[in-house]
């Protein structure tokens, strides 16, 4: 059984599969909670006298063996790809990413582009897409936050050891470890590399957390987005170089390369050297074939997200890669710039990534037009309407976000294995049929969960009932809004008008609180004072129990949110938001999306299924447009949110906006999820690309057992 139990553990399946993660709930409750849910600590931390109680429970060995056997079958099967692209077979799919957002025990990531790459694996996974997935492994992950009495957040990162995560490293022949080396500069740096199952996705992370390494670059893999530039244009070439090298280390063929964010670019330089060194090949003929088999998409407009390095960094870590690909370094340097002779400009990661791969796009098909505008300088031949990126609308891996009783609920009315065709919208037409009072009882029990986790989650515990979120009332009109506190997101924009709001939320009759959740990078101060001015509002009497900021979010915290709040609040300054994806799991459970026009929200809204703040206008960076746009928002909740939320009929029930819960359920899945996402790269990206490789089978032969 243990081995089973094992075997379970160490595939993050379980994570997306609710029996699975129950057998490690039911062995020892309290430690999978304190664990953050990590099977590994559960099955280390079992004492003797448990150990002996689950091996005589009969119906628990009797779950055990039952999950195994779906988890052995999952992974042999027939998948979806197997049965529609039998030809289209050169090679594997290369997906690289500087974050993964898997489960919240393996905190490797920062936000929406992690999610959205966890997301994507899964999907992958399910659908069996030959896919292998290069990473970085953060010893100390991304930021824990602590808010003091002050509302200042503060950053803590505290270590993750190898043995408390279900990674294995890997070894050769011998067992010794596989390492790769990396110049950087003047240094050779040496790389291990961990392996961890997705499913049946390979994710290979990286380290350089060895006895080998000057200490600098020992601490690479500390913390995800350090501040520090000279570290982070090192860690990007572990990623991109060191990545590629350990692909032709493991001998894994490879057909399509996919830089999930410029972050990864640096692949396409080692690629082009290693075609190069393969025949002699001129250097216009090596960045075609590189072209040709590499994807890349963007992920935001915003400045900050799109890289960028110093030219002194440049030449200090990159000089020798001129003498590589055998070109000046003046033109390796102007790979990177958006005017090329410019010696004035950064290096971009986004540019090198767009000259690099014949395949770009934006996660939205608002951020689709945004990117074409932003990066018309890279193709100065061509109109905006002719730069080559298109786009692929983000979704959401629907299993890992919904909750277990919605999924009962869906598996009613709309069929048994409907998950194997959530990308089809008349599977969901089935959500009509489900009873008002039956749809209305669930989502009551899911906020009630959510108000129960906000009570027991710290510092906000039952204990002290002074702390804001022992007053939340789980028959309130609940608003979310948890993501990044990225400025551009404008987090306090509701804040404008402290009076009104004020009214709005003490309304006796009809009651209003908000759930405030997310972190600000450690460097942005901005983003920081934000957390800190909707703290001390939530703090002061108008506000107290009707405002509530959960500290230290994370997956867990969103799933408990996405499920049980009414309302989800987006109000970033459009265009910047290229898509997001927060707003699409809370309409998976039903939960209504306020939002401004921007990112994936003119794509889903239908005027039934959520509400549109403004009129769909580009903000223009003054405050007079968020006056405008707060004004908006205030109006929509007095006029239309909160009336239609308390129009209740004899029995209790809001008749009218369970009819846009259904319509949200019926509307937003069927589109916005990854199994739909993965399959239009598949088709519009990943295909072509593996066609152009099969006319050049050297490219992948050579990487080949």
């Amino acid at each position: 059984m243990w081995t089973r139990l094992d075997a379970i553990a160490r595939n993050l399946w379980w994570s997306w599969n609710p029996d699975a993660a129950a057998l490690f709930r039911y062995a020892d409750p309290k430690l999978f909670h304190a664990s953050t849910g990590n099977p590994i600590v559960v099955l280390r931390g079992l004492r003797a006298g448990r150990r002996e109680q689950l091996e005589a429970d009969l119906a628990f060995t009797t779950a055990v063996a039952r999950v195994r056997g779906r988890l052995r079958d999952y992974l042999n099967e027939e998948t979806w790809y197997d049965r529609t692209c039998r030809r289209a077979r050169p090679g594997r799919i290369a997906y690289f990413c500087m974050e993964y957002a898997l489960h919240e025990s393996l905190p490797w990531y920062a936000g929406g582009l992690g999610v959205l790459a966890g997301d994507h694996l899964k999907s992958a996974s399910d659908l069996g897409l030959p896919l292998v997935a290069i990473g970085i492994f953060w010893h100390k992950g991304y930021t824990r936050q602590r808010i003091d009495e002050d509302g200042n957040q503060h950053d803590r990162f505290p270590h993750l050891p190898v043995s408390d995560t279900p990674l294995r490293e890997l070894r050769n022949r011998n067992r010794r470890p596989v390492t790769v080396q990396i110049q950087m500069g003047d240094d050779r740096v040496l790389a291990g590399a961990y392996r961890l199952e997705v499913g049946r996705i390979p994710l290979f992370l990286l380290d350089t957390d060895r006895p080998e390494n000057l200490p600098r670059h020992r601490a690479l893999v500390d913390v995800l987005y350090s501040g520090d530039r000279d570290m982070r244009i090192r860690q990007e070439m572990l990623l991109g170089i060191g990545g590629w090298q350990l692909l032709q280390t493991l001998r894994i063929p490879v057909a399509v390369y996919h830089l999930n964010e410029g972050h990864a670019a640096f692949a396409s330089l080692e690629r082009i050297r290693e075609e190069r060194n393969r025949g002699r090949t001129p250097f216009a003929d090596a960045l075609q074939a590189v072209r040709r088999t590499t994807v890349f998409t963007t992920h935001t407009p915003v400045p900050a997200g799109n890289e960028e390095f110093d030219p002194h960094l440049v030449s200090r870590y990159l000089w020798r890669y001129g003498r590589l690909i055998r070109i000046a370094h003046e033109d390796l340097e102007d790979l990177g710039r958006v005017k090329p002779g410019n010696k004035r400009e950064p290096f971009g990661m986004t540019p090198l990534a767009l000259r690099t791969a014949k395949y770009c796009n934006g996660v939205a098909a608002l951020h689709g037009e945004v990117a074409r505008r932003m990066w018309q300088r890279v193709y100065p031949r061509e109109p905006v309407e002719k730069v080559p990126i298109g786009h692929v609308t983000n979704g959401i891996h629907l299993r890992t976000w919904l909750h277990p009783r919605m999924g009962t609920l869906l598996n009613e009315f709309l069929g048994e294995g409907w998950e194997d065709r959530q990308d089809d919208p008349a599977r969901w037409a089935g959500i009509a049929e489900v009873p008002d009072g039956v749809l209305w009882k669930l989502h009551v029990a899911l906020k009630h969960e959510l108000v129960e986790a906000c009570w027991r989650h710290p510092p906000h515990t039952a204990r002290d009932p002074a702390t804001p979120a022992a007053a939340l009332d789980p028959d309130a009109l609940t608003i979310g809004f948890a993501r990044r506190f990225a400025p551009y997101k404008r987090a306090a924009l509701i804040f404008t008008d402290p009076r009104r709001l004020a009214r709005i939320l003490n309304d006796r009759r009809r009651p209003v609180q908000i759930i405030f959740a997310g972190k600000a990078h450690p460097a942005d101060a901005d983003g920081k004072a934000i957390i800190r001015r909707i703290v001390r509002f939530s703090r002061e009497p108008r506000f107290r129990g009707r405002v509530v900021f959960l500290e230290d979010y994370d997956m867990g915290i969103a799933r408990h949110l996405v499920a049980g709040v009414d309302v989800w609040l987006n109000n970033p300054q459009r265009p910047r938001e290229a898509s997001g994806t927060s707003g699409m799991k809370p309409a998976l459970h039903g939960g209504l999306n306020l939002s401004i026009l921007d990112g994936w929200w003119p794509e889903a809204c239908n005027g039934k299924n959520g509400w549109a703040i403004g009129r769909g206008k580009d903000h223009n960076d003054t405050p007079a447009t968020d006056r405008r746009d707060a004004d908006d928002l205030y109006r929509i909740l007095e006029r239309q949110v909160v009336p239609l939320y308390y129009d209740r009929d004899e029995d209790g029930l809001p008749h009218r906006w369970i009819a846009r819960m259904k319509n949200a359920i019926a509307t937003i899945p069927a589109f916005f999820n990854t199994h739909r996402q993965v399959k239009e790269y598949l088709t519009h990206y990943y295909v072509p690309a593996m066609r152009n490789a099969a006319r050049a089978p050297q490219e992948v032969s050579n990487a080949a057992p």
